[in-house]
């Protein structure tokens, strides 16, 4: 009886799924909500606050770099939005543990949505690069992870509401070559959101909510340089900050687990998953994307010896 009610609703999920991808479903409103923002100084962090502050959510903002954090919240304020700002390392628990408590004081509230959205990359091929920007990039995009979630967690269950969102990365899902850095620490971003959201639906916890966010290379500078097959990067060309941040939120807004940006990116997860490792190497050379940060690497080797100037 358990196997049969278990393929039921595995077929029911499958269908409504299918539905859902055709009639979008009712998006839940967060106007009012208190959502904390990690790496909200630029790039993703600063869009994703305007967004949530279009819909009427008042931010938190928190980035180590206090000048484009203010800037950020400047933006939000010329909205007509509220916007608190925190200068955070993320990296460090203790400073972490101690401005969500400074929040909650300040406030007198709880965060209701998290999105950690911090995140960095060494930009050096692995036996190239200090073992401290390696440590660095696990700290960030896996470590913090741990900390703002232990910090905001407790509350949501106890209200039985929130939503945590992580933004993570296609190369969170599927690899390429010298981001090695990176790939295993958006992997270890993947793994440890899915483990978090299987933990809430084992506890009942229904009405906290989790998204991953899975976009393919976004045009912010981060990996400036990296270049695939000219032909398929046609089809495929580096997301616009804009629209990746409008599609996180359209998933956000109507509580979907996982979402890749865009939705072609879901072929090489797949691909992955069910081809011979010899044929996705195959693929990954027709693309360009066994060595398509070779141009990444060199564009960061340059910035760094000053013969560029990165904005």
């Amino acid at each position: 009886m358990d196997l049969q009610m278990m393929l039921l609703d595995v077929i029911y999920f499958i269908l409504r799924n299918s539905v859902r991808a055709v009639l979008r479903p009712r998006t839940k409103p967060v106007d009012g909500e208190l959502v904390l923002i990690t790496g909200a100084g630029g790039g993703l962090g600063r869009l994703f606050a305007q967004e949530f502050t279009k819909h009427g959510a008042e931010v938190v903002l928190w980035d180590i770099n206090s000048s484009s954090n203010e800037q950020t919240a400047k933006l939000v304020g010329e909205m007509g939005g509220t916007a608190h700002t925190y200068t955070v390392d993320v990296t460090k628990r203790e400073d972490v543990y101690c401005k969500a408590e400074l929040v909650r004081k300040d406030l007198g509230r709880d965060v209701t949505i998290l999105v950690n959205n911090a995140g960095v990359v060494a930009g050096e091929r692995m036996l190239d690069c200090p073992d401290e920007l390696i440590e660095k990039t696990m700290k960030v995009n896996c470590h913090a992870l741990f900390w703002t979630v232990k910090a905001f967690l407790p509350q949501m269950k106890a209200q039985n509401h929130g939503h945590i969102v992580t933004i993570a990365s296609v190369l969170g899902l599927f690899s390429t070559s010298c981001v090695e850095d990176y790939c295993a620490s958006k992997f270890a971003a993947v793994g440890f959101h899915e483990s978090l959201a299987h933990e809430l639906l084992a506890e009942d916890v229904e009405g906290v909510k989790t998204t991953l966010v899975c976009p393919y290379i976004v045009d912010t500078g981060m990996f400036e340089g990296c270049k695939i097959r000219e032909e398929v990067e046609l089809v495929l060309p580096p997301l616009d900050p804009q629209y990746c941040v409008e599609q996180a939120m359209n998933a956000i807004l109507i509580d979907q687990p996982l979402v890749c940006i865009p939705r072609l990116t879901y072929l090489p997860f797949l691909s992955r998953a069910l081809l011979p490792w010899e044929s996705n190497v195959v693929v990954y050379r027709f693309i360009g994307s066994d060595k398509c940060m070779y141009p990444f690497i060199d564009f960061k080797k340059q910035a760094s010896n000053g013969c560029i100037n990165v904005v």
